[in-house]
């Protein structure tokens, strides 16, 4: 049987962008896509937002933008971007991903869709807590939520192995960076060309399930 490895980022650009890509993934593949968060925002990559930091996301996103079509908007600059006081940190997100994953694993990528719209659309901080269970709650995921809301031991040691497997399939296949795409088959491991993922989704998508 074979598996695809997603490895991401909630507070990623490019992992947003590639969105699309994991939505049709999600719905072809089903069983055998299992996302990883690789911790890249999150603990010792978590900082402060600052003019200049903001300034350099943005003019990112725009390139993400143009390549991808998915949307950041002018409520996303202004209320996060131009927020000093909010944090650049995926910690929150990420934990709240896990909890889905034990919970409803087959609805994960829909839950990081609607954190990462959150986001980028609607401008909404998905370093609080408070708007995760929202954002969960809304969803449905009620016990996903509930386990956000209420974070155990079991919780914590499922997301830094989930971060774990994650950072070493990286340092494994030699992936530069998220989103990378790994499969796993027939005792073997190829890292996919992520770059096709926004250049030819289509022919991305072809490649897995030709695979």
């Amino acid at each position: 049987m074979k598996r695809l490895y997603y490895l991401f980022d909630p507070l990623c650009g490019w992992c947003y962008g590639a969105g699309k890509v994991l939505a049709t993934l999600a719905q072809r593949s089903g069983e055998q896509l299992h996302m990883l968060p690789s911790g890249l925002f999150s603990g010792e990559g978590a900082r402060p937002m600052d003019a200049a930091f903001a300034a350099y996301a943005w003019s990112n996103d725009q390139r993400i933008e143009r390549l991808t079509g998915q949307p950041f908007s002018a409520l996303y600059r202004s209320q996060v971007l131009d927020n000093s006081q909010q944090m650049f940190d995926s910690g929150p997100a990420t934990v709240a991903l896990t909890a889905v994953s034990l919970t409803a694993p087959q609805r994960e990528p829909e839950a990081l869709k609607a954190i990462q719209h959150a986001r980028y659309v609607e401008g909404a901080d998905i370093t609080a807590i408070p708007v995760l269970l929202a954002l969960l709650r809304g969803l449905g995921l009620e016990d996903a939520a509930a386990r956000l809301a209420a974070p155990d031991v079991a919780l914590m040691d499922a997301n830094s192995a989930r971060v774990a497997q994650a950072q070493q399939l990286m340092r494994q296949m030699g992936a530069q960076g998220v989103p990378s795409f790994v499969l796993a088959q027939d005792g073997q491991q190829q890292l996919l060309n992520a770059s096709a993922a926004f250049s030819d989704p289509e022919a991305f998508v072809a490649q897995w399930l030709a695979a």
